[in-house]
């Protein structure tokens, strides 16, 4: 855990690194810091008691490691929501962007005392916190979470969108400003995700500078063919990073 914090603390921004499953942090060329979807702990199998939600990718972030500038939660499910490190990543003073619907959950865990740190979005919002210019887009993750959000961010003249968990809606690809330096879609093609082969047609699309992978292999339960979404990227010339967990990109 020590060398993932110390690779963030160090690495010159404007940069992006993945945690694994869907969780990424971006910094700024001025050392903030803005994290994505996070899952640090193993909330998701001592909650639903299923050892198909087991945790298979190591943890190499704590709660308490870093101080977040902005914290993002597109939507409540375990995976996007830690509630084991959420509430003590906005005690630390981060600020906390999450899907409306996340309201209840944060009643759940005793939040109030913070909610001046936090706002609840929906698609069209946009927010400026500090080095970052957010905005919050259409997402189309079924009825298990109906406001769930996906979210671009610009920093430092670079553009991130992580499309969040949804199927493949190329009819919205309209409202998604250009250009888009990085794309980062799932690829695990269950609870209503895309597939390798819709994140590429998704690619086709929106011509992102790369597109990144998210949603697999942390969950034996949840799939992704890495290989085929390779495999079919390189098929079409699309450009394609897939990232090691820990790994960090500089812009």
């Amino acid at each position: 855990m020590h060398d993932f914090v110390t690779k963030v603390l160090t690495t010159e921004g404007p940069a992006i690194f993945s945690t694994g499953q869907a969780g990424f942090i971006v910094k700024s060329k001025n050392g903030q810091l803005l994290a994505i979807d996070l899952y640090l702990s193993n909330c998701v199998e001592r909650v639903e008691g299923h050892k198909g939600f087991k945790r298979l990718l190591p943890q190499i972030l704590n709660a308490s490691d870093i101080r977040f500038d902005v914290l993002i939660a597109t939507h409540p499910h375990f995976d996007h929501y830690d509630v084991d490190s959420v509430p003590e990543m906005v005690s630390k003073g981060s600020r906390l962007f999450c899907s409306v619907e996340c309201e209840k959950l944060n009643k759940q865990l005793l939040m109030d005392y913070y909610k001046d740190s936090i706002t609840y979005v929906k698609p069209g919002d946009r927010h400026v916190a500090g080095d970052f210019d957010i905005i919050f887009t259409n997402c189309d993750h079924g009825e298990g979470a109906p406001d769930a959000v996906g979210v671009i961010v610009n920093v430092d003249g670079k553009t991130i969108y992580e499309v969040g968990d949804s199927c493949l809606r190329l009819d919205r690809t309209s409202e998604i400003p250009h250009p888009i330096d990085v794309l980062i879609s799932p690829i695990n093609g269950m609870y209503g995700n895309m597939n390798s082969e819709e994140t590429a047609r998704l690619a086709e699309a929106l011509k992102p500078g790369v597109t990144v992978p998210c949603h697999y292999g942390m969950f034996a339960s949840h799939g992704g063919d890495l290989k085929r979404f390779y495999d079919v990227m390189n098929e079409k010339a699309l450009p394609v990073l897939i990232m090691q967990q820990g790994e960090a990109y500089r812009f």
